[in-house]
């Protein structure tokens, strides 16, 4: 597993969606839990979401590749 949140951009495709277990730790690149993905979105830090279905949530990777670049995430 990559060691920064860097190294995770590599293994993101170029475009497309990610759920929200491939965004945050263990196995993404923004080293945050839950609680604090979700009040970081509602506070406008992280990406807002979008919905494919009743259950299905997922963002951008177009969206998440920009939050690695300009380091955001790595201060969760």
């Amino acid at each position: 597993m990559p060691d920064n949140p860097e190294q995770h951009l590599s293994q993101l495709p170029i475009s497309g969606f990610l759920r929200l277990h491939s965004i945050i730790k263990p196995h993404g690149p923004i080293p945050v839990g839950k609680s604090t993905w979700w009040a970081g979105v509602k506070d406008g830090r992280f990406p807002k979401p979008v919905k494919l279905g009743e259950r299905i949530t997922v963002w951008r990777v177009e969206d998440i590749r920009a939050l690695v670049a300009n380091g955001t995430g790595q201060n969760g």
